[in-house]
């Protein structure tokens, strides 16, 4: 009898396509930088510097308003940078992984670190005079080239240090934009802030209007940017500021219910108020946080940030420029801040959090992989090179300080890749899968059997794989073979691509059990699954006596939602390679799992481990 395998690259809670699109547009942004490299030094350089300099102005009766191209994408179009950022700040921090202070804790003090120390560094080389005003250029990682030299790298098992380094960004990303406003706006008007307020406290109150929240929000945005360009900020604030107000939420059983609802209607009879009535139920039933990171993301991600590094990375490499950067404190303070300063900052940090014992890392989250994500984090590219148009107002400073940019950028991905594939060679991994990565916890995992029973079998697989299924008969037999001698544990291992409703299902079980119906629940799933979409869902819920109110609002919190990521991440540091997977009292059970096998092999271990 065989189970479910998995497919190399197949892995995982969610399609592929994200991660992808995170790789296109970081390779996209590289060849966008080297493009406006060779173009700053090619016979056609002057043509370069010409073009982002031409003025571009727009007249309205007696009043003239003009902007170079280059600031047309550095203030306009980078407004829309910001704003994706801002709403992917506000969506962790309401329904993400910043929700939990226990799973932040450690990779939120490491970013903070990751942002003093590079700056204390780079104080060290200029600790006064008007370069010593660029210390913000350290503070940023790039997520997009962090993320992409990671896929480049291609460490093992990458899923639980790829979600650390993102909730690292995304503290590093705060910290940036604090920065940029209270450090690098000067010149402050009253009047026209006093007015960004105004704006702001109608943004605020956009969400209670009946329709035509877009609008609304385009613009007050366009308002709140042209207040704030007046008032003395940064006017690309304007695009955080909007973010933030902007509500967030998981989708509702009511408005989902809703929405269906509507649709069959269309179905019934289709019209085009149905139709009109179908599209708006459905855009309503996701947050418009969402739908703009949808919107938009792609956007900024293959056209914004393109535009900006092409405008900004052009940097020419001729030898006064480059002698020049090498004798300069600014472009080794840029260097060492970036490259030591992300380094030793974070991962410091999180070796003391640890020592301390005020955070722990996941299994699998190595300090070493930490120091590895850590060097990465030294690739400050988009945020960089915007605050040095902010900080230098010299352009031939600027140049130096744009050589240490791309400078720190490289050596930060060559130690990145260094402490990954030297420190394997070093001390080559172990064997995974082997041995259970996270011991059986009474007040975590899901037990069927006494909890301080002397034997344990864990079962990672999911509730939509017919095998898994077939296998609950062999447990049952095992269970009533052993009586208080066997605790038997079930973890989540969905595969997404296999199986698209198993994640949904998960989610489902793991909000039932927090009403102590995961071993009610678990059977009906396993018996309907091809019924497994939210109506029959929550019937099931309903069915095992589950609290609908409180169910609905369990099944959209982050902590059973991460209840699920957290077995699948444990998988994947195992290198699990198909469902379902049986551990007999912490290790790996291979072969077949009919009940006679598995009483065998329980009977077969000598030496269990305790609870």
């Amino acid at each position: 009898m065989t189970g479910i395998r998995l497919r190399p690259g197949r892995f995982g809670l969610a399609p592929t396509s994200p991660r992808s699109g995170e790789n296109r547009a970081a390779a996209l942004l590289l060849i966008f930088t080297v493009i406006a490299i060779v173009w700053a030094n090619s016979p056609w350089a002057e043509s370069y510097s010409t073009f982002w300099n031409t003025d571009i102005g727009i007249s309205f009766g007696a009043r003239h308003a003009e902007l170079t191209v280059k600031h047309l994408v550095n203030d306009g179009l980078m407004a829309f940078f910001f704003f994706i950022v801002g709403l992917e700040v506000t969506s962790q921090f309401r329904i993400g992984e910043l929700t939990d202070r226990a799973r932040a804790v450690v990779p939120v003090i490491a970013a903070l670190a990751g942002l003093v120390l590079p700056a204390l560094i780079f104080f060290l080389f200029n600790p006064s005079g008007a370069d010593a005003h660029a210390w913000g250029v350290v503070i940023s990682t790039d997520t997009a080239f962090l993320i992409g030299a990671l896929a480049v790298i291609g460490p093992k098992f990458p899923g639980r240090l790829r979600a650390f380094l993102l909730t690292l960004a995304v503290v590093d990303d705060i910290g940036a934009l604090a920065v940029i406003a209270v450090f690098y706006s000067d010149d402050l008007q009253i009047v026209p802030l006093a007015s960004a307020l105004v704006l702001l406290v109608a943004l605020a109150s956009v969400r209670l209007l009946p329709a035509g929240h877009g609008p609304a929000y385009a613009v007050l945005g366009v308002a709140l940017w042209v207040a704030l360009l007046a008032g003395g900020l940064h006017p690309t604030l304007a695009g955080v500021g909007v973010a933030l107000l902007i509500p967030v939420f998981r989708p509702q059983r009511r408005t989902v219910e809703s929405a269906i609802g509507v649709i069959r209607a269309f179905r019934q009879s289709p019209n085009s108020e149905y139709a009109r009535a179908a599209t708006r139920s459905l855009r309503d039933s996701i947050s418009i946080n969402e739908r703009l990171q949808t919107a938009f993301g792609p956007y900024v991600s293959f056209v914004v940030l393109p535009l900006f590094a092409l405008a900004n990375a052009g940097v020419r490499l001729d030898y006064a420029t480059v002698s020049a950067a090498a004798t300069s404190p600014l472009t080794w303070g840029i260097i060492a801040g970036l490259v030591v300063g992300k380094l030793v900052g974070i991962t410091g940090a999180t070796a003391m959090v640890r020592t301390l014992g005020i955070g722990e890392l996941g299994p699998g989250l190595t300090l070493r992989r930490v120091a590895g994500g850590a060097a990465l984090s030294g690739i400050g590219f988009t945020i960089s090179l915007f605050i040095i148009d902010l900080a230098v107002d010299d352009p031939v400073r600027q140049d130096q300080a744009r050589v240490g940019v791309l400078a720190a950028s490289v050596l930060a991905f060559l130690l990145g890749w260094a402490i990954f594939r030297v420190g394997d060679r070093l001390s080559p991994p172990k064997p995974l899968g082997a041995k259970l990565v996270r011991p059986v916890d009474p007040a975590r995992d899901h037990i069927a059997g006494p909890p301080d029973a002397p034997l344990t079998l864990v079962e990672y697989g999911d509730f939509e794989c017919p095998f898994c299924s077939s296998a609950t008969g062999s447990i049952d037999e095992v269970l009533a073979h052993f009586g208080d001698r066997l605790r038997y544990v079930w973890r989540h291992l969905p595969l997404a691509k296999e199986h698209p409703r198993a994640f949904d299902a998960a989610l489902v079980s793991e909000a039932a059990a927090l009403q102590g119906k995961f071993f009610e629940i678990g059977p009906m799933l396993f018996r309907f699954q091809d019924h497994l979409e939210w109506e029959h869902l929550y019937r099931y819920a309903d069915s095992v006596g589950c609290d609908i109110h409180r169910f609905d609002e369990d099944l959209r919190s982050p902590a059973v939602r991460h209840r699920v990521e957290d077995d699948a991440e444990d998988a994947e540091v195992m290198d699990l390679d198909g469902i379902p997977t049986f551990f007999v009292n912490g290790r790996r059970h291979r072969g077949p799992w009919d009940a006679a096998t598995l009483i065998r092999a329980l009977e077969d271990t000598r030496d269990p481990p305790g609870p």
